[in-house]
């Protein structure tokens, strides 16, 4: 812990990006009726669309792509649709805030709460596998191609059969995950087994968490055939009816319990249940919505398996890392487990609502111009990267800066103490390191799987789950949760590089003119910005002697200050990709 004091003497940060949703946790907290909250029209990522103006945003599977210089704003423009995703999501991001003050209060960072947290972050893995990985990456680009060469009736055939097959095999795979429930934690969390009770209530969880894969991997299905048909706003919404079932489930049920967590992990199961339920409706409009059946022979099913298995392992190097964390913090030191998934919730806000968004707007987009053999492809990559960029850079500053009255504000309640906030706070620095080259991977990453190409993304993901393990067993034991943090950035740097050099290497991506005046402005306004956040924030007793409502205001605060700064900047500087955010606004203000 030498490591840890010493930095902590060097740093009093906090994070940037995720203020707002601390003012929702407190009136979920509180149980109070009045809970509308009117949130300011630009949040710090720059997905700063109002719900109205999104939602009232026809949706359209024939967007153009970007032009040559800045986008062109037609009324179906594929920043439309990352915008909308954005929104949708930001509403599931802030309820997932809620979530886990709530959580924060309940467990604190202990024994329950490392049990619980395991026992969540196993079927969670299958979420972000399928929902936002392999399932999509290969069966996005099949059922493209059904769409395009293939009539209705067949199509329709093709996705009953993935319907079914992925059905029967997620039944057997969540049936024998519960008759292994103590193995499969004893792998993940081979720690909890110095402390038995701990171990068996992780196990006694996940057996009622585990089915929740289930629902949700069939919930991916739902999500790619409605994104094919360019309805994204139902897929991005869906995860809401998550959040709000564990929400329930902590705040009506827990307190009857001797043990609370097994609430909350009902609330998990039922959450399922509803985000498939809520998919049926939009399926049956778009003429998808299958009776599951099983045919042997279906070439479609064939080409989805045969991309998934590598897609898999590509699509899921973050999330293989992660786990590998979660191995080695069981073991490196108590509460580690809790420290990480803390700040990992706060790194995923700007991941969830931009890096998701743009993932599942450039696939289908990539997909139908590779098979066309369209110039636009490296156009619209070149697109996607320029915004990775001037959004993923500022979240980054704020987030290294902001990081520790961002977690003091959110969940600096109940069994939540001080130490646990600054403990948080190293890691969620570490992990915020990697904002940008996770964001790049999974726009880049789509750019193979588009010509269907998953085997050159799991070649960089060994390479990537290689550095992981190396950085993790050198700084696990001296820095804790920082050097598991740190590692996981690593990793994600060196396969977002591989991927963006192979793509270079083979001719499918040529930077567009621009990218060095792009770099030294939007570095520049980072910098002013990051300094001037460093000059307002004040120090860790500044922060534990504010009440409940100054913090809130004061973290708001300084969040919209830094957008603002940054983004004026930006226009006045003429950063047109930064424009086109405001162009789409006003054009349905």
């Amino acid at each position: 812990m030498a490591a840890a004091k010493k930095m902590r003497a060097a740093f009093d940060h906090d994070n940037f990006v995720l203020s707002r949703s601390a003012a929702a946790a407190f009136f979920v907290i509180r149980r109070t009726p009045k809970h509308r909250i009117k949130w300011p029209h630009y949040s710090s990522t720059h997905c700063a669309c109002s719900w109205r103006a999104l939602s009232s945003v026809p949706e359209s599977d024939d967007e153009p792509s970007p032009s040559d210089g800045y986008l062109a704003m037609s009324s179906h423009h594929p920043l439309r649709s990352v915008l909308k995703i954005g929104s949708n999501t930001m509403l599931s991001r802030l309820l997932g805030f809620a979530r886990d003050v709530i959580l924060a209060r309940l467990f604190g960072a202990g024994e329950i709460a490392d049990a619980f947290f395991v026992a969540f972050r196993i079927p969670n893995l299958f979420r972000r596998l399928f929902g936002e990985g392999a399932f999509s990456q290969s069966f996005v680009p099949v059922l493209g191609e059904y769409r395009a060469t293939r009539s209705v009736e067949e199509t329709r055939a093709f996705v009953a059969d993935v319907a079914g097959w992925l059905a029967l095999t997620l039944a057997v795979v969540t049936i024998v995950g519960i008759l292994g429930a103590s193995a499969v934690v004893y792998a993940i969390a081979p720690g909890f087994a110095d402390s038995p009770d701990k171990f068996h209530l992780t196990v006694e969880l996940l057996r009622i968490t585990f089915p929740y894969l289930f629902f949700i991997s069939l919930v991916a299905l739902a999500g790619g055939v409605l994104n094919t048909y360019g309805r994204f706003t139902v897929p991005a919404f869906t995860p809401v009816f998550l959040n709000l079932s564990i929400i329930a489930a902590a705040v009506f049920w827990a307190p009857h319990l001797q043990q609370p967590a097994i609430a909350v992990a009902w609330g998990v199961f039922i959450g399922g249940v509803l985000q498939l339920l809520f998919q049926l409706p939009a399926l049956r409009q778009v003429g998808h919505l299958p009776w599951p059946r099983l045919r042997r022979r279906d070439p479609g099913v064939g080409k989805v398996l045969r991309l998934m298995g590598p897609a898999a392992f590509g699509a899921s190097v973050a999330q293989i890392n992660l786990f590998l964390n979660t191995i080695l913090a069981s073991l490196v030191g108590a509460n580690v487990v809790s420290y990480l998934y803390y700040s990992d919730r706060l790194v995923e806000f700007p991941l969830g609502v931009f890096g998701v968004a743009l993932g599942t707007v450039v696939l289908p987009l990539l997909s139908r111009q590779a098979a066309e053999r369209s110039p636009q492809f490296p156009k619209t990559l070149d697109w996607a990267l320029r915004l990775t960029w001037l959004i993923g850079l500022p979240a980054t500053v704020g987030l290294l800066i902001l990081a520790q009255p961002l977690l003091i504000s959110l969940f600096r309640y109940g069994a939540y103490t001080a130490e646990d906030a600054w403990q948080s706070t190293l890691s969620l620095m570490g992990y915020g390191l990697g904002i940008l080259p996770i964001i790049a991977a999974r726009v880049l990453a789509p750019a193979f799987y588009a010509h269907q190409n998953t085997r050159t993304p799991v070649r960089f993901g060994m390479i990537s789950v290689a550095v992981n393990m190396g950085i993790s067993l050198v700084l696990a034991w001296p820095l804790h949760q920082l050097g598991l943090a740190i590692a996981t950035s690593c990793a994600a740097l060196v396969n977002a590089f591989l991927l963006w050099r192979r793509l270079r290497r083979d001719g499918l991506y040529q930077p567009q003119p621009g990218w060095p005046k792009l770099l030294l402005k939007s570095a520049g306004l980072a910098v002013i910005m990051g300094m001037v956040l460093l000059f307002l924030r004040g120090n860790t007793a500044l922060w534990l002697s504010l009440s409940l409502w100054e913090r809130l205001l004061r973290v708001l605060s300084l969040t919209l200050l830094a957008a603002t700064l940054y983004l004026a900047g930006a226009w006045w500087l003429g950063i047109h990709e930064l424009r086109d955010l405001y162009r789409q606004r006003s054009s349905r203000a």
